[in-house]
Formats: structure tokens, C-alpha cells, sequence
């Protein structure tokens, strides 16, 4: 199936099943595709799984809040292997797409055990740095209409960071250690830079917010 017709085809499908959420849109999806295609080359990782599995890794959406949240994953495997079924996706290669959805999570904390899903995954953990990721960090924090930051320790230094409780403190919570996550050389490199991005966005807030 070429790139163009699985876009297509998967653009409709997603337009039908996607739940309303700010950082887990379509736009969400179409960046870590974009990601994936640059990761699979530069790794020289098989683009017939990655890119599947990239459009579908979010074809369940489980809110971030949601007692099910360890499961979206496994979830979403599962109905992206029944879509691809569906249009006579090759079925050789679905295993390996549901494994690189299924260990794409952080919050199912699974290894990746192929090339392809540790690209995928480095592909959606760049969607949570860099200036995408204080965007959707924030957007998110607003749609659970999380406070922005503790007024007494705004960057949770004489206190265990809560990101349950505030938004920046999902910065210390989670998003200035994935680049240590990061399994490809050109995704940890691009972590890297992105997480510099962050952490000066985090010197000109304590600035602003004296």
C-alpha cells in the first residue's frame, strides 16, 4: 500500500474514532508520523510497520486522568491490528505493528523489543519536549484545569513535585528525563535540543514569576 493511500485511509478512520482531546488531536498524530518517517530512515527501521503504527498509536484514546490509562496502549494495538485487518493490511507485518503501538506508552512501561518500536516510541516522546511539549503540557493541564504552578514552590525545590496537582510540575514529573528514554541516536539527539528548549522556558518563567 503506498504512503499516500494509508494516509488517506487513515486520516478517515481517525476522523471517525478520535476522542476530543487538545494533545491527542489529529495534528498530535500527524507529527509523530512526520517524526517516524525521519526516525526510520535515519535507523533504517522497516517504514511498512513504523508508519501503521504511527498513524493508529493513538486510535484509542483513554484520558490521562482514567484508571485505565496503563491499558490505552494495549487498547489501541488491538483495534489498529482489526482496522489493518479490515483493508488487507499485509498480516505478516502485524505483529510487529501491534507491538510497536502496545510499547509506545510510557505510562505501560514495556520494552520495546523490535528496532520499529523503539522508533515509534522516540517518535511520540518528541511530541512532549521541546516547544510542542510545554504547548500540550499546558493544554492538558487546562482541559484537568490543573493550577498552573504552587505560588509558595512554583518549581517544586523544598517539595516532592505533584504533577496531580500542578501543571509545571510535570516538567520535573516526567518531561525533562525522557531524553534518557530516548532508544534511537537521531531521537536522542533531537531530545537533547528540545529539552533545552524546556528548561529555558522554565529560567524565563521563574523570571516572569519572580
Amino acid at each position: 500500500m503506498s504512503p499516500d493511500r494509508l494516509e488517506a485511509i487513515c486520516l478517515e478512520y481517525l476522523s471517525e474514532v478520535m476522542a476530543a482531546d487538545a494533545a491527542h488531536d489529529i495534528s498530535h498524530v500527524q507529527r509523530v508520523v512526520q517524526n517516524t518517517i525521519r526516525l526510520t530512515q535515519a535507523a533504517d527501521g522497516n517504514a511498512d510497520v513504523t508508519i501503521p503504527a504511527a498513524w493508529l498509536h493513538d486510535c484509542v484514546s483513554v484520558a490521562k486522568d482514567s484508571p485505565l490509562r496503563a491499558q490505552a496502549s494495549k487498547l489501541a494495538a488491538d483495534e489498529a491490528v482489526r482496522f489493518l485487518e479490515s483493508i488487507d493490511y499485509p498480516p505478516e507485518l502485524l505483529a510487529q505493528i501491534h507491538h510497536a503501538i502496545e510499547a509506545h506508552s510510557f505510562s505501560a512501561n514495556l520494552e520495546t523489543k523490535t528496532l520499529e518500536a523503539q522508533i515509534v516510541q522516540d517518535a511520540d516522546r518528541l511530541e512532549a519536549v521541546g516547544a510542542i511539549g510545554i504547548a500540550r503540557c499546558l493544554l492538558t493541564g487546562g482541559s484537568l484545569d490543573r493550577p498552573l504552578y504552587d505560588p509558595a514552590d512554583p518549581f517544586a525545590e523544598r517539595r516532592p513535585a505533584d504533577d496531580g496537582l500542578w501543571t509545571i510540575d510535570h516538567f520535573y514529573c516526567k518531561l525533562l528525563g525522557l531524553t534518557d528514554t530516548m532508544k534511537t541516536e537521531a531521537g536522542k539527539a533531537e531530545a537533547i535540543k528540545r529539552t533545552e528548549y524546556m528548561r529555558g522556558f522554565l529560567q524565563q518563567l521563574a523570571t516572569e514569576i519572580g
